[in-house]
């Protein structure tokens, strides 16, 4: 019909017998047609006819990476080419969510342009067992029994699928797929370490005269390795097959990207220089590295007006200077909206997290040989990035995903859920271990994607949370810090094994630990230290020294930021903040007064619907917490509660008379307790059972009492109404779903509506709904926000904007039973500036309260090359 040259494949009839199958070949066939990609043979159309179904396909002129073999191996460089250009068609698909499953040199075709890769899936769709085939659900005794004939040929024919054969090409099979298992992009990548096999040495990995003696090597014998059959073979080459060819899924390489990331360096390199298998530059270059370092940072000094002068005699003295943010931007150091520095693998690149002026995070990347910083593209509300091993790539949290972005790309990829990321790493073979949330284990997952899997063990009784991991240099240990939401004695930094084998504590912390240069790097009382330490044995050494003070410690997360290199580099925010101060700002953002002098870990002021107190919540240094009452006119301070464990989330009465706040036992059970706000009189029980209850805000007639429902750190929470009259039953107002919560909640001074924070939308959002009946739904905030609360005639909404540290109004309308919602404006904009970043309205709405921080020190980051010559030899 085109006047256009293709190729017709006939398909066997028996793969579209079934509705079910041919529906399941169509849906692929038509993921397959949009694999627009220059090394994948292009698939124009699926048809019918008179019962025979056929695909049309590019034609392809040149010859088959089979056909090609059978003149021998090849030469290292189109060895190189030919596999990465395999391996970037794969990376293509497996992105897709498509799996080859039949990876053969028969389906590389060698054309002019290139290596094409042929038949996607089509021949074999997932979960489908075929005649003389095996697919997912067969058994392996009736593998077996498949594989028992004798193929003529076997060992030296040409192995392509054929009407009969074993679909799938027995020497190309992975273990799991020989074990009935479904394929996965792993299962690709044991099929593709068997054809480098092959092109590197002309040799299969796997030979027999029968399916059941291939069998039999695939799933128990190694084949040799690949430098004792052709002994100028690249050392890296050598081990990138050994990786792909392990028995068990989780031990290779986990992605065909980071293939390709493997095979373009190699080929980067030339043949000559990946022969001799260096894995690190000669001693003279490490020096070059060293002065072109010392070199970088002298000029930023002097840029910054610095007095230091740089003598290459002096190279290995340690050198600090600082990196300020870039132009029209701050640094993201501190809590969830963090973005501690961290120095790529190779030392040559800083990425951190910094906030426009318009409140937008993303990552920044800079070189460290060049004075300027750029945003990365993709990465838009990232937190906490962490890079590959090759230094191509960054990991981060962003929208309640773990996100990958290649730095030559544009676009992010989502690996999996990760609702409120507590830190990454990225090891060997695409292995990425993270937190997803607290309290919860370390998990380990494909840098490709796939549901992933705990590595660590938490206690169900104890709650804990495992976060920031860090790979040590083998790939097989880690470092991790474990904090108890309990026991704060039992908080500690770990050593364990990717395996789950080892898991030890190496000492008692509450921030995280990196390892850098032969050194543990950790804090102790305000002070960055360094201990000897042996990260194959897990084992300390010697005596802990000072490094550097005023290293930024993000109490809310239990992290330090810094990071080192392996040849001395380190990179640390610093800064401090100095003390809090309540304050008065008007509309627009003016400081025009001051509450009681300074004070020192307030986490929560509250005005009285009154306006002439504040309840405080204060944090007495050990964890625990308590609520003070502040008469505004005379500052005097009253204690409400006394301990033990914690008291916190203060709610007032509509009349000022009550207080009601949320008290922690000590096994997670959380119950919610009234007391007159005068401090007479005990505590009176309004709300217990086996959840951890908050309450957020008590209705304007007094009737109800609306609270958070949930498991503690769990991120499950919901919201529920209390009635304070009657039986006293509670109901729910806003239920959460599989991947939100929903808290905050915040009643409207009619009672009818319902203001909370919620993450349906991936990112926290203020939100509206009916209260007790009613419709009506509405999503207030757009570009993230939290902690809504109304005005007191019901006309504005307000809600925190952490990312700019502004307060802002949203103008509120009644119309035909519902709400109007007018664009939101500032009225306290880059305000908020202490780490926990709460308001509170006046009763007129014409000033806001705020917690700011005196004297304060913009943070910014600290650079130091060799850092191990600022210690005692």
């Amino acid at each position: 019909r085109l006047d256009r040259t293709v190729a017709i494949k006939v398909l066997n009839s028996q793969l579209v017998a079934s509705a079910e199958l041919r529906a399941r070949f169509e849906r692929e066939a038509k993921i397959i047609s949009q694999l627009q990609h220059p090394h994948i043979c292009v698939l124009h159309d699926v048809g019918h006819h008179d019962g025979t179904d056929f695909l049309v396909m590019e034609f392809l002129e040149g010859e088959s990476l089979a056909d090609r073999l059978k003149k021998g191996r090849l030469a290292v460089e189109p060895l190189l080419r030919i596999a990465t250009e395999i391996a970037d068609a794969l990376e293509k698909a497996h992105r897709a969510g498509v799996v080859h499953r039949d990876l053969k040199p028969g389906n590389v075709m060698l054309t002019k342009s290139g290596a094409k890769l042929l038949d996607f899936g089509l021949a074999k769709p997932l979960g489908t067992t075929v005649a003389g085939g095996v697919g997912s659900g067969t058994s392996p005794s009736v593998v077996a029994a498949a594989l028992t004939q004798t193929i003529p040929g076997a060992s030296t024919g040409s192995p392509l699928s054929t009407a009969g054969s074993v679909i799938g090409t027995v020497q190309y099979m992975s273990p799991e797929q020989i074990q009935g298992a479904e394929a996965d992009a792993r299962s690709d990548i044991f099929a593709f370490g068997v054809m480098l096999f092959e092109m590197a040495t002309g040799k299969r990995a796997f030979e027999g005269k029968t399916q059941a003696n291939i069998v039999g090597q695939i799933l128990a014998v190694d084949p040799p390795s690949v430098s004792t059959l052709r002994p100028e073979t690249p050392p890296a080459l050598d081990r990138l097959i050994r990786n792909c060819l392990e028995k068990d899924p989780d031990e290779r390489i986990q992605t065909s990207h980071d293939l390709k990331l493997s095979l373009q360096g190699m080929a980067a390199e030339g043949p000559e220089r990946a022969r001799a298998g260096a894995a690190q530059p000669p001693a003279s270059h490490k020096r070059e590295r060293l002065t072109w370092a010392a070199v970088v940072l002298a000029a930023m000094m002097l840029g910054a007006g610095g007095m230091l002068f740089y003598r290459p005699a002096q190279t290995a003295q340690a050198i600090r200077a600082a990196i300020n943010p870039p132009a029209n931007a701050t640094f993201g150091l501190i809590g969830d909206f963090a973005g501690p520095p961290v120095l790529s693998p190779d030392g040559q690149m800083l990425a951190f997290v910094a906030a426009s002026a318009d409140g937008n995070k993303a990552v920044w990347l800079r070189p460290l040989n060049v004075p300027e910083a750029h945003a990365l593209a993709g990465t838009d509300g990232a937190t906490f990035p962490f890079w590959s091993p090759d230094s191509r790539s960054l990991g981060f949290f962003a929208g309640g995903k773990l996100k990958t972005l290649d730095l030559n790309s544009s676009s992010a990829f989502i690996v999996c859920d990760a609702p409120f990321g507590r830190g990454g790493a990225w090891g060997s073979g695409g292995v990425i271990l993270f937190s997803p949330q607290t309290p919860a284990p370390i998990l380990r997952v494909g840098s490709s994607g796939g549901t992933p899997v705990a590595v660590t063990k938490t206690d169900q009784a104890n709650p804990t949370s495992h976060r920031w991991p860090f790979f040590l240099p083998d790939g097989k240990h880690f470092l991790y810090l474990s904090i108890s939401i309990n026991d704060p004695a039992s908080d500690a930094v770990y050593y364990a094994s990717v395996d789950g084998r080892e898991n030890r504590s190496l000492f008692q912390s509450q921030s995280n630990a990196v390892y850098g240069n032969g050194f543990l790097l950790f804090l102790h009382s305000g002070q960055l230290m360094a201990r000897p330490f042996d990260p194959a044995k897990g084992t300390l050494s010697g005596e802990a020294q000072a490094l550097a003070g005023g290293v930024i410690e993000d109490a809310s997360t239990w992290h330090m930021d810094v990071s080192a290199s392996s040849d001395g580099l380190l990179v640390f925010g610093s800064g401090g903040t100095g003390d809090e101060q309540l304050v008065w700002v008007d509309r627009n953002g003016k400081q025009i007064g001051t509450v009681a002098g300074k004070l020192a870990n307030v986490t929560v002021a509250k005005l009285s619907p009154q306006g002439d107190r504040i309840a405080l919540e204060v944090d007495n240094g050990i964890g625990a917490h308590d609520i003070w009452v502040l008469d505004v006119a005379r500052g005097v301070q009253t204690r409400l509660t006394f301990g033990p464990v914690h008291n916190g989330a203060p709610v007032w009465s509509p009349d000022g008379k009550w207080i009601a706040f949320t008290f922690i036992e000590s096994n997670i059970h959380t119950k919610i307790y009234r007391k007159p706000s005068d401090g007479s009189g005990a505590p009176e029980l309004l709300l217990s059972d086996d959840r951890a209850n908050s309450a957020s805000d008590w209705s304007q007639d007094g009737k109800y009492l609306v609270y958070t429902r949930g498991h503690a750190g769990v991120f499950d929470y919901e919201i529920w109404a209390l009635p304070l009259q009657g039986e006293r039953k509670p109901w729910l107002v806003v239920p959460r779903t599989e991947k939100s919560f929903a808290a905050e909640g915040h009643l409207s001074p009619s009672g009818r509506w319902l203001a909370y924070t919620s993450t349906e939308s991936g990112n926290p959002e203020v939100y509206v709904v009916a209260f007790r009946g009613g419709q009506g739904k509405w999503q207030v905030s757009t570009n993230g926000g939290n902690q809504p609360q109304w005005s007191r005639d019901g006309k504005e909404l307000y809600y925190s904007h952490q990312a700019t540290r502004s307060v802002l109004a949203v103008p509120v309308t009644a119309t035909n039973g519902g709400l109007q919602f007018g664009a939101p404006q500032p009225i306290a904009s880059n305000a908020t500036s202490s780490t926990t970043g709460f308001y509170d309205v006046a009763s007129d709405g014409k000033k806001v309260l705020l917690d700011l921080v005196a004297q304060q020190v913009s943070p910014s980051v600290s650079v130091m090359t060799n850092f191990t010559a600022a210690l005692k030899k």
